[in-house]
């Protein structure tokens, strides 16, 4: 196997190559600017530990994989193209009100609870670009008013007078019956070729989302019609990188529906938050390999906290509706909760609840930490980090970036420690005990309302960050064992080249399996089984337009069910692809009333209510080869020889410890480490805090255990 998986972050640029079975992690500064830029260094980093040259790996790796924070990037800076959004007339109000509530999506906490008081995002199709035409389909998909030519070419014209440099067309139950959508789409192309304008991209609201909600899935396209530009050119620069060094295939990009797929078949809005998720499905690949049937995947970066779950049932977990900055959106999307904190966010003294604060706001990779003598000014967790003495000056990101104690200090005392009246030491401790209470406040909400007991779990902790924090987190929540896995501090990236070429591809309906009032059953399988045929053909369609084997596609039928009008509802993995009889029928409540009472307790159903499928799901998708993670099972005796040692200084103790330092080389696989102690390797730094062992595994990867 020969492949190389990138993921993007907001400070480093992540590398993991599998070279003829040797594996090699590298990072880099993210570049911002250009992340082509950042791409190629870490590549290039990691090529040189094999001693070869850039082109000689990319002319002979059998796929590049890349998980991008290019539409991140260009929703912050809000540089987008002017988008033109084409809508039913009489609904041209449905994006700028906002569902009335709107304008608190992607607020804090504090903020959300002021809604008030808060300010409406600036909204990327002011009103001015946006056009109803005259048309109307109905609920059932009937079409009441027919699609008038003329009526088109003039809003059309009128968008492209003003400026238009993408079209979104979202109409009325498009969804249910898109025949209009595509019509509006043949008009403009007619009306506007490509070789007049350069072929300004037209989106399709029904392709990019399949379930109804008709703000939420106008706001898909649009958020897909205004990364576009940003996506296409960052594509094409780094395509053209890859080309330039020998690489001849397509490039796959991971999407954060857990799988991934060419350029050619995807859309912009499926890699928003992708490097995440491809750590999450790392993590259910580890969680097979290494037993371990219940696992909180926490992902601690430079400027983020991410965490999932992996569960014994098999429950995929998806986020309904998603809020992608300041929008609300309905792609089928893998849930994750995004914390900001990261090695990179800022401390502060609030003066108002007189306290120590962390985050969400982040240095990032520029200006970084003010350890990093980049020009930031601002106190870190990185900096209180290294003033706790977890963090080696001369050895940090494998010596590439040289650590400045002073600077540290500095920023620490002006903002934390001299307004919140504390020593420089006791801030920096206050800064840790801080972020490390926000993570776990954070995981047990996350795991507690999906129905699961924190205790009952493994916390899997990687990310550049995890590995310091986690026994810090892990304690606050009662967690007594943690898994640092292989490859921790590129485990993202490590997870994008273990993931499948996938698509995903849903339709909303309104099914009723068992009627409550007549206490009947679905006895009419028609629209279930066409519609699972059409979705089933549409990623058929996806995967062979990428060369893919067609006796090589699979799928998987996913069901979104709830109790009659109920709020709460799941995704229920169907073990049947098409109704044929009753039986199938009484499968389809059973397996949703177990997986319902698993998430809620037994006693939860409401089959009195009714019980109906709002969405059919379904999952398209080839196997790849996985790479290969070993558990360890040895046991060495043997007591590794530490470096050196230094003092570090932990929250729950008043005195310094020395703490002795090992080399990652030092501890072999099976060796056990008590705490205090610190284990250094080139990418990242595990902190056994006191009351903790650690046993070290295969390629790289621990156990911490709180002893008893």
């Amino acid at each position: 196997m020969r492949r190389v998986s990138v993921d993007i972050g907001g400070t480093f640029t992540d590398c993991f190559l599998a070279y003829d079975g040797k594996y090699i992690e590298a990072k880099a500064l993210t570049t911002h600017h250009n992340l082509a830029s950042g791409f190629m260094e870490a590549l290039g980093n990691a090529c040189g530990e094999l001693a070869l040259s850039v082109r000689d790996v990319l002319s002979t790796v059998d796929a590049v994989r890349y998980a991008t924070t290019l539409g991140t990037n260009a929703l912050i800076e809000r540089n987008g193209p002017r988008v033109g959004l084409v809508t039913t007339a009489g609904f041209e109000s449905s994006v700028p009100l906002m569902r009335a509530r709107g304008y608190g999506d992607g607020l804090g906490h504090a903020e959300q609870t002021d809604l008030p008081g808060a300010d409406r995002p600036k909204p990327l199709v002011p009103i001015p670009m946006i056009v109803g035409i005259r048309e109307r389909i109905d609920y059932k998909g009937t079409v009441c008013l027919s699609v008038d030519d003329e009526d088109v070419r003039r809003q059309v014209r009128k968008l492209v007078d003003q400026g238009c440099q993408a079209f979104v067309v979202a109409l009325v139950n498009a969804v249910v019956n898109p025949a209009h959508e595509k019509e509006i789409e043949r008009i403009i192309l007619s009306e506007y070729p490509t070789h007049v304008l350069g072929g300004l991209p037209i989106v399709l609201s029904h392709r990019v989302a399949g379930r109804k909600a008709e703000y939420s899935r106008t706001m898909s396209a649009v958020l897909d019609a205004y990364l576009h530009d940003q996506m296409y050119h960052g594509m094409s620069t780094l395509e053209v990188a890859l080309r330039q060094n020998g690489y001849a295939r397509p490039m796959l990009l991971v999407h954060n529906t857990s799988g991934m797929a060419q350029l050619n078949s995807t859309h912009s809005l499926q890699t928003i938050h992708s490097g995440p998720v491809a750590g999450l499905e790392a993590t259910g690949y580890l969680a097979g390999q290494f037993k371990e049937p219940n696992v909180i995947a926490t992902d601690m970066g430079g400027t983020s906290f991410d965490i999932g779950l992996v569960t014994a049932d098999g429950v995929k977990f998806y986020d309904f509706n998603p809020v992608i900055d300041r929008w609300l959106v309905s792609t089928p999307m893998t849930y994750l909760h995004t914390l900001g904190a990261g090695g990179g966010s800022i401390a502060r003294y609030d003066r108002l609840w007189g306290a120590v604060e962390v985050g969400p706001e982040s240095a990032g990779s520029d200006p970084g930490p003010a350890c990093y003598s980049r020009g930031g000014k601002l106190p870190t967790t990185t900096d209180a980090n290294l003033v706790l003495g977890y963090l080696d000056e001369n050895n940090y990101a494998g010596g590439t970036i040289k650590l400045n104690r002073r600077r540290a200090e500095r920023a620490i005392e002006e903002y934390v420690a001299k307004p919140a009246g504390l020593s420089l030491i006791d801030a920096a401790k206050a800064i840790k005990r801080k972020v490390d209470a926000n993570m776990a406040s954070a995981i047990f909400k996350e795991v507690a309302v999906k129905g699961y007991n924190p205790k009952n779990f493994v916390i899997l902790s990687y990310g550049g960050g995890g590995p310091i924090h986690a026994c810090g987190y892990a304690s606050e929540i009662g967690v007594a064992k943690v898994l640092i896995p292989p490859f921790s501090s590129v485990f993202s990236a490590l997870g994008a080249g273990n993931m499948n070429q996938l698509h995903i591809h849903e339709k909303s309906l309104y099914l009723m399996l068992y009627d409550a009032t007549f206490r009947t059953v679905l006895s009419d399988y028609t629209v279930f089984n066409d519609t699972v045929a059409e979705l089933e053909e549409r990623g058929r369609e996806d995967l062979i337009r990428q060369n893919v084997p067609l006796d090589r596609i699979r799928t998987r039928v996913e069901l979104d069910m709830r109790y009659g009008n109920q709020l709460a509802q799941i995704s229920v993995t169907s073990p049947i692809p098409r109704l044929t009889q009753p039986q199938d029928i009484i499968t389809l409540l059973d397996r949703f009333s177990t997986n319902y009472a698993q998430r809620f307790g037994e006693g939860s159903q409401a089959p009195e209510a009714g019980v109906r499928i709002n969405v059919i799901r379904v999952v398209s998708y080839v196997e790849h080869d996985k790479l290969t993670l070993t558990r360890s099972t040895a046991s060495d005796p043997a007591r590794p020889v530490a470096r050196t040692e230094r003092p570090c200084h932990f929250p729950q103790l008043v005195e310094p410890m020395m703490t002795p330092v090992y080399d990652h080389t030092a501890v072999t696989d099976g060796m056990s480490v008590p705490g205090p102690a610190l284990i250094e390797t080139p990418r990242t730094t595990y902190l056994v805090e006191p009351g903790w062992t650690l046993t070290m595994g295969l390629m790289g990867s621990a156990v911490m255990v709180k002893n008893a």
